[in-house]
């Protein structure tokens, strides 16, 4: 495959592989959308606006690349059989990580965006900046070996192992979860038939609700870093990895800004650090931002907010079917609106925000008042941007989707002054931000530029 490095103006920011050409972005993102079913070289030139010359010599370097493949012949209407394509999914990964304030999530995705092995460890966000990267280094070297463990790397044209989620040793039996589908589990993209080989394991966790450490992942939190020689696939397998975490940040320089609740990772470079430790490119966004990104091709090209609510509280935003950052990367930060004056103080230095009057009926036990504080702020995001709809996400309104869902919704309607806007749970999985983290590093490569970009 033959990739270039971006650098974006005066940033200096070193960003994701992305193809040789902008055309062929385009026609990598009709492979990927067409799924198994593959798209012929006509369709490619109809839909894309290309000549049929063009899209030939796109097809046949991709093919020589190993990131397509035929898939086939259409039935005649009239002339000779068409001959389809489709995407080759194991022809290269990304990897998404999620640094939340209490945990760390590593996700191997390959070029269809279906996961192909997951671990989720227990992280102190406040251990120090370079412990922090060296626990998160350790776990994308593991979900690299997943791939080799699983039969080796996979080149072009083989089948790409099933998810494999993995965590820290814990007794007693392991826990499986379901297989999954396609990219952005809606079917496009290959289907779980095309990953029958390795077993799907369910992330073994240790400990209750992230308290309990007893790996020796953990132990490394505390004690010092793990020195240990990675085993990785080579590095052309691998395109990059996206790295999301709570704001605020500049997503052009990859440096954390005061983070809420760990001032210390101001001024930070996590995102050169991180690409010194693994030799790979990395991006750097908010949580919720990667969360969005990862939403967004499920659904239309619409305008909504992706509200996600654990440790902390914040929004991602997809106006007018892009990803909205702001001129700062400041743009989200919505738990940190205030809608009480004299309300209880927030981390952030406020007074009655959002988050922490959410947070504070949350740890009382008041789901209903955590989930009308909550649609209060939604429906000041509806009145403001005129947006479609809201999703829901986060470990939080996991636990208690039926409740935030309802309440929220009520919330909405009762403001919205006649408007239908949608609330529903976000479908994004049990890993919407570290799978979206990932798309940070594939997004580019199909030819959607904004998502590396500031919009």
């Amino acid at each position: 495959m033959a990739y270039v490095e971006r650098r974006n103006g005066d940033a200096g920011e070193v960003g994701p592989p992305t193809p040789r050409s902008y055309n062929a972005g385009l026609v990598l993102g009709l492979l990927r959308a067409a799924g198994d079913g593959g798209i012929s070289r006509l369709e490619l030139a109809e839909r894309t606006g290309l000549t049929p010359q063009a899209v030939s010599k796109i097809t046949a370097r991709l093919r020589t690349e190993g990131m397509a493949t035929e898939a086939g012949r259409r039935a005649s209407t009239g002339g000779k059989p068409r001959t389809v394509l489709r995407l080759v999914p194991s022809a290269a990964y990304a990897v998404g990580l999620h640094l939340d304030r209490d945990e760390l999530t590593a996700v191997l995705v390959d070029l269809s965006g279906a996961p192909v092995a997951v671990r989720t460890v227990p992280l102190d966000l406040g251990a120090g900046a370079e412990r922090v990267v060296e626990a998160a280094a350790v776990q994308v070297d593991a979900v690299r070996a997943e791939v080799l463990r699983a039969g080796s790397a996979p080149r072009a044209g083989s089948v790409c192992p099933g998810p494999v989620r993995t965590g820290p040793a814990r007794p007693g039996p392991a826990r499986t979860g379901p297989a999954r589908t396609g990219a952005g589990h809606t079917g496009a993209g290959h289907t779980g038939s095309g990953h029958g080989g390795a077993a799907r394991t369910g992330a073994a966790r240790t400990g209750s609700a992230h308290g309990e450490a007893g790996s020796a992942h953990g132990e490394a939190l505390r004690a010092g870093p793990v020195r240990r020689e990675p085993v990785r696939p080579e590095v052309r397998d691998v395109l990059g990895v996206g790295v999301a975490m709570p704001g605020p940040l500049d997503h052009r320089t990859g440096v954390p800004g005061r983070v809420t609740g760990f001032p210390q990772w101001e001024g930070f470079p996590l995102r050169d650090a991180l690409a010194a430790r693994l030799q790979l490119p990395v991006v750097l966004d908010k949580d919720t931002n990667a969360a969005a990104l990862g939403l967004a091709p499920r659904g239309p090209g619409d305008s909504f907010a992706y509200l996600h609510l654990g440790t902390g509280l914040g929004a991602g935003l997809v106006l007018g079917g892009a990803l909205h950052r702001g001129a700062r990367t400041g743009a989200g930060e919505f738990g940190h609106q205030v809608i009480q004056l004299d309300g209880p103080p927030c981390d952030c230095g406020n007074r009655g925000c959002v988050e922490a009057l959410c947070l504070a009926a949350v740890a009382r036990g008041d789901l209903a008042e955590a989930a009308r504080v909550l649609g209060a702020g939604a429906a000041n995001l509806v009145g403001l941007l005129d947006i479609d709809r809201v999703l829901l996400g986060g470990r939080t309104v996991a636990a208690h989707e039926e409740c935030f869902v309802r309440g929220v919704g009520a919330v909405v309607a009762d403001r919205a002054r006649g408007a239908v806007i949608p609330v529903t749970a976000a479908d994004g999985g049990p890993y919407p931000v570290a799978e979206g983290a990932a798309q940070l590093v594939l997004a580019p490569l199909f030819g959607h530029r904004r998502a590396a970009e500031l919009s």
